[in-house]
């Protein structure tokens, strides 16, 4: 690391990290909920540091997290914090409300 790729330009490099645009498809609306399902089972205390999320104890012993997330760096952050709590990570569903997509 430390040089840009081939063929790069300052728009999409900078310091030691590359840095990607995100683009969104044609016709496909940016999720803005998510559902996180990881195995074990967290208390309600951890919602307000997940960002709110709601916690839903599931009775096969996982925890489903359901909430808004704003952006992709939100979304990041949440799946920092639950590596950070060692949580194992099962599935993760993008929802856009209004069309029941995921």
């Amino acid at each position: 690391m430390g040089h840009p790729p081939a063929g790069g330009s300052p728009d999409t490099y900078q310091g030691s990290f590359r840095r990607v645009r995100m683009k969104p498809r044609p016709g496909r609306p940016a999720p803005d909920h998510y559902e996180f399902r990881i195995a074990g089972h967290l208390d309600d205390h951890w919602s307000a540091w997940l960002d709110g999320l709601t916690l839903t104890r599931e009775a096969d012993g996982t925890t489903t997290l359901r909430g808004a997330v704003a952006d992709q760096a939100r979304l990041h952050g949440l799946l920092a914090k639950l590596r950070d709590l060692g949580a194992t990570l099962i599935s993760v569903q993008a929802i856009v409300s209004g069309s029941g997509e995921r």
